[in-house]
């Protein structure tokens, strides 16, 4: 239930304190004077679109805030809990929604609380799924759409048959995401083999010359030495000529151990000469070792022609299976990407296998669902067509009668169903689809005996918000249709909270409280302050229904017929 709602700087209205209670509530006034703006109130509360046109002119922002209080049972407080808001004492939420002005760079954005917690507008629209429902003359329009009679339908089956639709929907996604991937791989079947085979050569020819990690490297160090001994043996006996002497010739060690004797002999006069003595003595024992080195390589070094072919010949053996990656390192990965894939491909008959299995398997599911959702709606389609029909022979529509067909339909993700509403307007009239032959009148009437059916019906398992929202329920409505409308909204109000913004007295006669919205001037522009939201009761209600009747509050006439209206409407609740 909406216990309060305050609004700032939204459209005309300035600032106004809407208080709302139980039962049938009706907000009236003189068009343009803010009625509308007060449900765009609400709408923003609701997680509706904010649009920054809607600031009032001159204002920074708008602000709605707004105090629910949850049916019983509902999920709403620990949605709340979970978003990080809290509830107060008493249970109720309070909302609040903020709206800037267009114009500046980033500007227009809005902004949701819920329990004192900022919260992003999906979920003060999650949360008014369970706390209000709002009709407009919108809503009548999409009464004509099979779609929404379907929903109506289903929502008059209640929680199980809901419980079984989401089963059948999520069993449809599935079936769905199967045939997707069951097409993509019969669809690419030959490129798929094509790409295995060329997988399968590359491998063959990979698998044929085994390279090993490195020996790329290792066999280009070695073609350089075998290509090159004669130059490498020339160098190293030279080399080795030069440190350890040849014929009378002396060697490099021989004249650096002979400095290193000067040096010690001397060193011991001078701590400075003895330390170079003993840095020539490092590097006369570091000669000993490169000669020493350089006889052991020249010992081993061969000049093989043989073992150099072998050599020239692994190597174009590498390069046949190295040219396309770069060389033996990304061969080897490639390789090992290349096996992997191909257990992938040739894997794909199997998976081919299995989903068709799986697809049958859903088949069935759909099958039993689809089944289970038609019979519940044909068992529930009399049910509801004769709790609407009762509705609109109270609705000053004696003699019309809504038909609700299940014809079978080809599956879909709402089952194997059409539903379509027809409405007899008169007795030997044809049944003809509400989107067809009903006119605007009818169509706001069946409207709300269908929300009333839904609400109240005996049977009928739709969930039942804290509150419902009309806007203008009775457009092209008049006269004795007009009374029993107000009365039928009363009937609803029994069960939970209704508000009702309507331009018939009829209709406004019948409520538990009336709100009247009227606009003054402040500096030559319209505004809507706390003072004109009002509640209206006694004369003053008598003068606001006399007004509605003729425009005239002032009128004798009309003032008698806005007190018969009350008096009737009193008999009637």
């Amino acid at each position: 239930m909406i216990e309060e709602i305050r609004i700032a700087d939204l459209g005309v209205i300035g600032t106004a304190h809407v208080t709302l209670g139980r039962g049938l509530t009706v907000l009236t006034g003189e068009t343009g004077a803010g009625k509308t703006m007060v449900l765009t109130a609400l709408g923003l509360l609701l997680g509706g679109k904010a649009d920054p046109a809607t600031v009032r002119r001159g204002a920074a922002a708008a602000s709605v805030e707004g105090r629910v209080l949850p049916p019983s049972g509902s999920s709403v407080a620990a949605r709340v809990e979970d978003a990080g808001g809290q509830s107060d004492d008493d249970g109720s939420v309070l909302l609040v929604r903020t709206v800037a002005a267009g114009g500046d760079a980033g500007s227009g954005r809005s902004r949701a609380f819920v329990g004192g917690r900022s919260v992003p507008q999906a979920v003060l629209a999650e949360l008014s799924a369970e706390l209000v429902t709002v009709h407009g003359q919108q809503d009548q329009a999409r009464l004509r759409s099979p779609a929404h009679q379907r929903d109506a339908l289903d929502a008059f089956v209640g929680q199980d048959h809901a419980g079984t639709l989401d089963r059948y929907r999520a069993a449809w996604a599935e079936r769905a995401r199967v045939d997707a991937e069951l097409e993509e791989l019969v669809g690419r079947a030959q490129d798929r083999a094509r790409e295995a085979e060329l997988l399968r050569l590359g491998l063959v020819e990979i698998e044929r010359v085994d390279p090993q990690p490195g020996e790329d490297v290792e066999l280009a160090e070695e073609h350089e030495r075998l290509a090159h001994a004669e130059d490498l043996r020339a160098a190293a006996a030279g080399a080795h000529e030069s440190l350890a002497g040849e014929d009378d010739a002396p060697s490099a060690a021989l004249v650096v151990d002979q400095a290193r004797r000067l040096l010690e002999q001397a060193g011991a006069h001078d701590p400075a000469l003895a330390a170079l003595g003993a840095r020539v003595a490092e590097a006369g024992y570091l000669l000993a070792d490169v000669a020493t080195e350089l006889s052991s390589y020249l010992e081993d070094l061969q000049a093989d022609p043989r073992r150099l072919e072998v050599v020239q010949q692994r190597r174009a053996e590498l390069a046949t299976v190295t040219r396309t990656h770069g060389d033996v390192a990304a061969t080897l990965g490639w390789a090992q990407e290349a096996s992997a894939r191909l257990l992938e491909l040739e894997g794909g008959d199997d998976r081919i296998a299995a989903l068709r299995e799986r697809r049958t398997t859903l088949d069935g599911e759909l099958g039993a669902l689809a089944a289970d959702v038609t019979r519940a709606r044909t068992q529930a389609a009399g049910r509801l067509a004769d709790a609407v029909t009762a509705e609109l022979a109270g609705l000053a529509m004696a003699g019309a009668r809504l038909e609700v067909a299940v014809r079978p339909a080809e599956p879909g993700p709402h089952g194997a169903d059409d539903v379509e509403m027809l409405l007899v307007a008169h007795p030997g009239a044809p049944a003809r689809p509400l989107g067809k032959g009903a006119s605007g009148g009818e169509l706001s009437r069946v409207m709300l005996a269908v929300e009333v059916a839904l609400a109240t019906a005996e049977g009928s398992g739709a969930s039942r918000p804290g509150t419902f929202v009309f806007d203008e329920v009775d457009a092209g409505v008049g006269g004795r249709a007009a009374v029993e409308v107000g009365r039928r909204l009363t009937a609803l109000a029994r069960e939970t909270q209704v508000l009702v913004v309507t331009h018939l007295a009829q209709v406004a006669a019948f409520a538990d409280r009336h709100l009247v919205v009227t606009k003054s001037t402040a500096d030559g522009v319209d505004v809507v302050t706390e003072s004109d939201v009002r509640a209206v009761d006694g004369p003053e209600r008598v003068r606001e229904l006399a007004r509605m009747l003729s425009g005239q509050e002032d009128s004798e006439s009309a003032r008698a017929h806005a007190a018969e209206l009350l008096e009737l409407s009193g008999v009637a609740r």
